[in-house]
């Protein structure tokens, strides 16, 4: 009767290390299924941060704050709308005739390196007239190129002013000759402009100097105006010298100071 009861203990405990056993591995999946969910957020939440970070910082030539802003809680800091577009560009613009048919070849020289350029109307007739005029008028010459960009594939050096304030003098479009698969190759030279307005280009350009992808926003791309045919290796040297301190890690000011010595076009 003795031994009798102690099988039964002995079964009794062996059935309840079974299923302590049985919970313990339960627990074990949970826990990899909960970490598992959690890693694919945090890796779903990083690209989607990376992606509205560069659709918004380019699109919208952001302030020190709105970025910062950005960074923290994908949103800007402020809610003012954004002005709307004119329909028509003003008697200060250039008409797109002037360039029209036309292609136009001469120098970009930055820091003293000459970069080769072609400036293309037949492809971007307004924005070929607007490059030519500011050119010819001496714009360009001793202006900086504020920004520079060291992403993967979200390569480029931005150009015509000393930040990424817009002349909201100097606005135009529509938008011309922009990449339907939204890459813009190494040596492409396109205008800058506001996000969601096709007549948003100003005086601001920016040159590409590794293969880049920029999504199209609500107004389309951006207009290629040109490239570049030499002297890329200049542009390649100041993005290697990286971005300030202080800078998004892939997008701010070039740590090496960048100038426009001067721009001619024949």
């Amino acid at each position: 009767m003795a031994a009798s009861s102690r099988s039964a203990r002995e079964a009794k405990r062996r059935i309840q290390q079974m299923e302590a056993k049985r919970e313990l591995r339960r627990d074990q999946e949970k826990r990899r299924k909960r970490d598992n969910l959690i890693a694919a957020g945090a890796g779903a939440a990083a690209v989607l941060l990376a992606v509205v970070l560069q659709l918004t910082a380019f699109a919208g030539n952001p302030t020190e704050d709105e970025f910062a802003a950005l960074e923290a809680g994908l949103t800007s800091p402020t809610d003012s709308p954004t002005p709307s577009a004119p329909a028509t560009n003003g008697p200060n613009i250039p008409a797109p005739d002037t360039a029209a048919g036309k292609v136009f070849t001469g120098e970009l020289a930055l820091n003293g390196n000459v970069l080769g350029v072609e400036i293309d109307g037949t492809k971007a007739p307004q924005a070929a007239a607007v490059f030519k005029a500011l050119t010819d008028e001496g714009f360009y010459n001793g202006s900086a190129c504020h920004r520079l960009t060291t992403g993967e594939t979200f390569a480029l050096l931005q150009c015509g002013g000393a930040s990424a304030s817009a002349d909201p003098d100097y606005t135009w479009g529509p938008l011309e000759n922009t990449p339907a698969d939204n890459i813009y190759p190494a040596g492409t030279i396109a205008v800058a402009r506001s996000g969601d307005n096709a007549y948003g280009n100003g005086k601001q350009f920016f040159v590409v100097y590794k293969d880049t992808v920029i999504p199209a926003d609500s107004a389309g791309g951006y207009t290629v105006v040109g490239k570049v045919t030499s002297g890329m290796e200049a542009v390649t040297a100041i993005a290697a010298a990286g971005i300030k301190p202080g800078s998004s890690a892939s997008d701010g000011a070039p740590v090496q100071p960048v100038t426009i010595d001067s721009v001619s076009l024949k």
